[in-house]
């Protein structure tokens, strides 16, 4: 299962998925497999890359050899791309540098200016101390090159008895925000793109004020290439690998809600009769969004059950009053439709994104320096201001459970009780929209 270590640096309280120690080198675990990853320095690694503008794998400069990828000091080649573009994704990779070496993770990249780094933002790959740059300068390493820098507390690995330092990387891009990470530290998020798509005016800000200025379309780019640079130096990464982040980004994919209607959903309202309404009233669909009212009290469930899976979902609160209020995601729901079920909730009240509670005593062992009681207090906050756009990733494997949110591991818990279960999405008072609820069973 994924490892998670919680760090904290200034205004920011970290937690990773650090999905590059799960698998050995030029192998995907099944998780992963499920999860969506596609392996890009395996054995068939050179078959994901060609040179930028160019039909094949550089002829020199680069090699990719027992699933490193290098490019040698001085050896050309130019820079190369994935031969897939990507919108929303997620890349995590092991990034290696000889002394005082430059390089850079490129993406959203077209093809439309002489160079990757003309169209997407970097990813800054730098020796640091043998640049003698300070951790937090715009163009050290992990920095957004040249538009935002890394927070303070960034480390990187020292080399020692002469072998160079492997150090980890991640970018995630997800409904406009962008993180950059480093060794488990997130050390950049940016909000590019507002929820309707359009850039917003602090990316834009940003842009006009750096030299990305004078190129059309920089930073602009719904989707495009992932690009490796060739600044001249020797530079290697290992255990490259990428997932879309998107519907259809996993095997096998469910979709649980079908963004018309509330065909193979079943709304629960135990009040509905004293009330004369039907439970049905409570919820409605406009523009591929569920909409839950909020009152009266209840749920709406799947009709079948689940045992074990990767359920994927994005949930905010009302983008026009902007109240913020109580909701959850309940799982292996057994027994009788009441309020509220036998179940494990993943917790969706404002500020508490990723909290645990073990409706009906369920079982289920957590941190117990967190735990009070039935409840457990997720490691930080990952959300996103009240009325935008987050997103859970619930990993239900026997008796393991994974929160994430919005890229970010809050929680986990074992020994749950395997049983199969319905997946109910709560109404608790307030307005609450749902979309692109997904889920992939793990065999």
């Amino acid at each position: 299962m994924l490892q998670c270590s919680a760090r904290f640096v200034p205004a920011i309280s970290i937690c990773i998925a650090a999905f590059a120690a799960e698998s050995l080198a030029g192998e995907l675990t099944p998780l992963e497999q499920a999860q969506g990853w596609k392996l890009l320095t395996g054995e068939d690694g050179a078959a994901h890359w060609r040179a930028y503008r160019g039909e094949s794998f550089p002829a020199q400069g680069w090699t990719l050899k027992d699933g490193v990828l290098t490019h040698a000091a001085g050896g050309g080649g130019g820079d190369i791309v994935t031969r897939e573009e990507y919108d929303d994704f997620e890349l995590v990779f092991e990034f290696r540098t000889a002394p005082k070496a430059n390089s850079g993770v490129i993406y959203r990249v077209s093809e439309k200016h002489d160079a990757p780094w003309m169209t997407g933002p970097e990813f800054q790959i730098l020796d640091d101390a043998g640049n003698a740059l300070a951790s937090d300068h715009p163009h050290s390493a992990g920095a957004m090159y040249d538009l935002y820098v890394p927070v303070a507390g960034k480390q990187l690995r020292e080399s020692k008895d002469g072998a160079v330092a492997w150090n980890e990387g991640r970018i995630i891009i997800r409904n406009g925000v962008v993180q950059h990470w480093i060794n488990g530290v997130k050390v950049v998020e940016a909000r590019m793109f507002d929820d309707e798509g359009q850039p917003t005016p602090q990316w834009l800000e940003k842009i006009a004020g750096s030299k990305f200025k004078d190129y059309e379309g920089f930073g602009l780019q719904p989707s495009g290439h992932i690009a490796f640079q060739d600044h001249g130096d020797e530079v290697s990464f290992r255990n490259v690998k990428v997932r879309r982040l998107g519907p259809g980004g996993m095997p096998n994919e469910v979709m649980l809600f079908n963004g018309r209607n509330l065909d193979g959903l079943v709304p629960i309202v135990p009040e509905a009769e004293s009330l004369g309404i039907e439970p049905a009233s409570v919820w409605s669909v406009k523009d591929g969004v569920l909409i839950c009212a909020g009152i009266p009290a209840g749920y709406i469930r799947t009709a079948g059950d689940y045992t074990n899976f990767i359920l994927k979902l994005e949930w905010r609160f009302s983008p026009v009053t902007k109240a913020a209020g109580n909701s959850g995601v309940l799982f292996r729901m057994v027994g009788e439709d009441v309020v509220w079920p036998k179940s494990v909730e993943a917790q969706l009240m404002s500020g508490s994104a990723g909290d645990f509670f073990a409706i009906g005593d369920f079982p289920m062992t957590t941190d117990p320096a967190r735990r009070n009681g039935r409840h457990t207090r997720r490691t930080h906050t990952a959300e996103r201001p009240v009325g935008e756009w987050n997103e859970y990733e619930i990993i239900v494997n026997k008796g393991d459970v994974v929160l994430i949110v919005n890229g970010e591991e809050v929680n986990r818990a074992t020994g749950v009780e395997e049983v199969p279960g319905k997946i109910c999405l709560q109404s608790e008072g307030v307005e609450i929209h749902f979309r692109n609820v997904r889920l992939t069973e793990l065999k």
